[in-house]
């Protein structure tokens, strides 16, 4: 009898003992997802929800679980959010996706917010800007003025809400640049102040006096109509104080931004025109006047591909956004593998890299920085150069 009692026992500690240790292994890795699935940008919500799950598949792990929730675009909404994904026992949470969403999370102890915005500046201290921010994108604009030996690089920066945030990255990247100007986006101001900038009317009346020069000039007749000829195609004499300009906007801005250069006589073709990531505008490719255009972005390649197989298998076209949240998939599956996920406040305090679809992400004082490709726009392509 006492050998069956003793049997049986054992048994039930050899029990307790693999019940105990299998639930550790099986322990899940929970993942919080701060999208807005309601409002306006609902699209982008489910873009970025359907992108972590198709990591999941790519991954091929059972031990991770997403848990999205609701943000709108409410940052009370977000902070409410925020406390049932810690109830659930969440740590980490991808999101929100916007700057203004994060205004209350510093009330959320004990956990990191992967946020998919861009911006550095003025963040709540659980909040970790993981978006292709302005210091990873000019550290990648100082490789390339280096490579090509620029000396005298000038910065704009539309008068917008952003301009400090650029004004802080020139300096965490230590890019070398002559002068940083503020420029006006209404279109008469910013063409008045490119005028500025290149010296316009200083180089439109310098071939006014050479034209005159010429014209009372006691060389033959048949030599003066020619120079005449040939000075009346030009626009201005005399150069620029840069010889390349890095242009700090984006869409419809940025091209008007170009055009009035173009007007004042600076091309393209003639100083080295630099913007910031552009994420493939392919509305920029029909721009020829503006081309050669350089800017720094995510890998090319990798995007198609991510964009094909997010195609593939939702029948839609991804957010650009989306490919961020895949690779933050990634990026906390890496780090489970090396860290205890619970200890938050350390887990991106340590320097790493983590190699993702985007490119490298660099790891360091609860900082994410992206090293970036660089490409031009040529002849109605895009072309890498690093």
């Amino acid at each position: 009898m006492f050998k069956i009692f003793k049997i049986i026992f054992v048994s039930a500690i050899i029990v307790l003992f693999i019940s105990k240790f299998g639930q550790t292994n099986e322990e899940k890795i929970k993942i919080g997802l701060l999208v807005p699935m309601s409002g306006e940008k609902n699209k982008l919500g489910q873009s970025i929800i359907k992108s972590t799950r198709l990591a999941l598949k790519d991954i091929g792990t059972d031990k991770i679980e997403i848990y999205p929730k609701d943000t709108g675009l409410d940052p009370t909404k977000t902070l409410q959010s925020a406390f049932e994904l810690k109830k659930l026992g969440v740590k980490i949470i991808i999101g929100p996706v916007f700057f203004e969403n994060v205004e209350y999370l510093n009330e959320v102890n004990d956990i990191v917010f992967l946020s998919l915005t861009n911006k550095i500046d003025s963040l709540p201290s659980n909040v970790i800007s993981s978006g292709v921010n302005s210091v990873s994108q000019l550290n990648a604009i100082k490789k390339f003025t280096e490579l090509n030996e620029l000396k005298r690089t000038i910065l704009l920066t539309p008068d917008l809400n952003y301009k400090n945030e650029i004004k802080k990255a020139i300096k965490k990247s230590k890019l070398k640049i002559s002068k940083h100007y503020i420029y006006d986006i209404e279109p008469t101001k910013l063409t008045q102040q490119i005028e500025e900038i290149t010296n316009y009317k200083i180089r439109k009346q310098n071939l006014a006096d050479e034209i005159k020069r010429v014209e009372t000039s006691d060389i033959d007749e048949e030599i003066k109509e020619k120079r005449i000829e040939k000075l009346n195609k030009r626009y201005t004499i005399g150069n620029v104080n840069f010889d390349s300009l890095i242009i700090s906007d984006f869409d419809e801005s940025l091209k008007s931004v170009i055009t009035s250069f173009l007007y004042t006589d600076v091309s393209p073709e003639d100083k080295y025109f630099i913007t910031l990531n552009q994420w493939f505008d392919e509305s920029l490719l029909s721009e020829k006047n503006i081309q050669p255009l350089y800017f720094p972005s995510v890998n090319k390649k990798n995007l198609e591909r991510f964009s094909n197989k997010f195609s593939e298998f939702y029948n839609e076209k991804p957010n650009h956004l989306s490919l961020l949240s895949y690779d933050l998939i990634g990026l906390i599956y890496y780090l489970s593998l090396k860290n205890d996920l619970s200890d938050t406040k350390l887990l991106f305090k340590k320097q790493s890299s983590f190699k993702g679809k985007i490119g490298v992400f660099d790891i360091k004082d609860n900082k994410i920085n992206h090293r970036l490709n660089f490409y031009q726009i040529q002849n109605g392509s895009f072309k890498e150069i690093f």
